[in-house]
């Protein structure tokens, strides 16, 4: 497990030990019967209609308010054992006013009207306060009312009404096929996610969403008894904004190739048996001369590229020096936007944010400022052509309508910019991944995300990956070790050399995108088909050759 996933997972189970009881759901929350219970859109909206006319009575010239229940379930196992099973609850009202041209935010989890309104006022006060220092009052962008509506993630099955004992069977068939397979550790885990929010603002909008989100994964370990040498792989799986059928995929789900993968849908079973058998390959495989290679990414790979290099690169407030915390700020300034003078990547390359993506972990209706989500072109043929902005930072752009890319981690937390579901567009003219592998006389095919690293503008950038496989004349040839690439984003973009159709376009992504002080989690995707780079300066991480 990757040490930001360790972190994430182990804090919020350890959140679960300590989750006080909380407004309407005052009672202990284990039991499947409080996790499924929900309070009705207007009992949400009575509530919301009180901060709203408090705020507006106190002198907001503009208030939204966001009621949210946050449900997470975690199912953790180790070869033979269940580890732990957690289920945590959050539930509250955040609260946000503009008053004389400043922003004001208070929240609370007392979810009485009287308690509600208070807030509000709490809110009022802030902005206030905040307003006899801020230089330059708050634009927005103007935003329709959309009256009473709703939203909800498409699934077929809503993880939480599967029983926990399906879900620790299936792990430790898991574990059991990873361990025939000539495992000696193996760890497996099933996260479970349900955003149940309610959106209210002076616009006009009751907006009530339903969002799902599930991230099946493992770790397995082979240890060669003989050297002494160790290698690992993770799952090839990807969070998704789902429900529990991502884990029944189906035969038009399946991706053919070195390593079997998955488009819509996962077969956790297949994949631990696969990674159990690479990593004894792994163990023999032998370590990657130095050099300049053509690098062949699969999605499963290149979406932690996309998303460290162009989705933060991209981020207006970054691109500002707005926000500088997490991933730094950005090489990109705003001389570089639609110039012709600066080629983001050369004219294969065209990435669009996209709020709407069914299945992606970003896909909402809404934003977290009432906002109906779109997608729009972030790079066009290579050309930076926007960034990614909120109602109050659209202004800065020329433009009057916001993006739709305001999201907060939580009742308690203020909305912000955050990263959208960001894309690298398949080919247009049909291409395959052998029709990509095929020109290659030098190069390296890499699947899955590994460690990295990128610098504080999003430029320089080094990444490695799960596995990794010679290409020599066309073909390939056999299994490498301690591969990792540098580039800088600028270089490497121009150096794209061919991106396969949308036939092979997949979503890879992350439940924990960091962003803020205080720091806020958000999960993201990023799609793209298998892509190829020519020229690549490729290194040997191995402390010894």
């Amino acid at each position: 497990m990757k040490r930001k996933d360790f972190l994430y997972y182990t804090s919020m189970g350890m959140g679960a030990l300590f989750m006080p009881k909380m407004g309407l759901f005052a009672r202990p929350i284990d039991p499947l019967e409080a996790l499924m219970e929900r309070a009705d859109a207007q009992t949400k909206k009575a509530l919301a209609d009180a901060a709203l006319n408090e705020a507006t009575a106190q002198g907001a010239t503009y208030a939204d308010v966001r009621i949210g229940r946050y449900l997470n379930q975690f199912v953790f196992t180790r070869e033979k054992q269940v580890q732990g099973v957690a289920n945590t609850e959050s539930y509250g009202v955040g609260i946000r006013v503009i008053v004389n041209g400043c922003w004001g935010f208070a929240a609370t989890n007392n979810m009485t009207k009287e308690d509600i309104a208070k807030t509000a006022g709490q809110a009022v006060a802030i902005a206030k306060a905040n307003a006899k220092i801020q230089g330059s009052p708050v634009v927005l962008a103007p935003q329709q009312g959309y009256g009473e509506v709703s939203w909800q993630t498409p699934i077929e099955t809503n993880a939480f009404e599967v029983p926990i004992k399906e879900k620790v069977d299936l792990l430790l068939q898991v574990n059991s096929v990873a361990m025939e397979n000539g495992a000696n550790f193996v760890s497996s885990r099933i996260a479970a996610i349900n955003e149940q929010k309610y959106f209210a603002s002076t616009d006009g909008s009751y907006i009530d969403q339903d969002i799902h989100r599930i991230y099946p994964s493992f770790n397995v370990t082979v240890i060669d008894r003989a050297s002494g040498k160790f290698q690992t792989r993770n799952a090839l799986s990807s969070p998704m904004g789902m429900g529990y059928e991502y884990l029944n995929a189906r035969p038009e789900d399946k991706v053919a190739g070195v390593v079997t993968r998955y488009k819509k849908r996962y077969d956790i079973l297949e994949d631990v048996k696969a990674a159990a058998q690479n990593a004894t390959e792994k163990i023999k495989a032998k370590s990657v001369e130095p050099g300049k290679y053509d690098v062949v990414l699969d999605p499963s790979h290149l979406w932690l590229t996309i998303h460290e290099s162009v989705g933060h690169s991209t981020e207006l407030d970054r691109v500002l020096g707005y926000e500088a915390n997490y991933a730094g700020t950005s090489f990109l300034t705003m001389d570089k936007l639609n110039s012709k003078n600066f080629n983001f990547g050369n004219e294969l390359v065209n990435v669009i944010a996209d709020k709407t993506e069914v299945g992606s972990l970003g896909a909402v209706g809404y934003d977290d400022e009432g906002v109906k989500c779109k997608k729009w072109d972030l790079i066009k043929d290579g050309v930076l052509v926007n960034f990614q902005a909120t109602r109050d930072q659209v202004h800065i752009l020329g433009e009057n309508e916001s993006h739709g890319c305001s999201y907060s981690q939580g009742w308690e937390d203020v909305q912000f910019q955050r990263m959208p579901n960001v894309s690298l567009q398949p080919g247009k003219t049909k291409l395959s991944v052998d029709d990509l592998i095929k020109d290659v006389e030098k190069g390296i095919y890499i699947i899955g995300d590994g460690s990295f690293s990128i610098d504080q503008q999003r430029y320089n950038f080094q990444f490695g990956g799960q596995l990794f496989y010679e290409i020599s004349n066309g073909k390939i040839v056999g299994m490498l070790n301690d591969v990792a690439y540098q580039s800088n984003t600028q270089e490497f973009w121009n150096s794209c050399a061919g991106i396969c159709d949308e036939s092979d376009y997949r979503l890879g992504g992350a439940f924990n995108d960091g962003k803020g002080q205080p720091s806020q989690s958000n999960a993201v995707s990023h799609g793209s088909a298998t892509t190829r780079f020519n020229g690549v300066n490729v290194i040997n991480t191995a402390r010894n050759i």
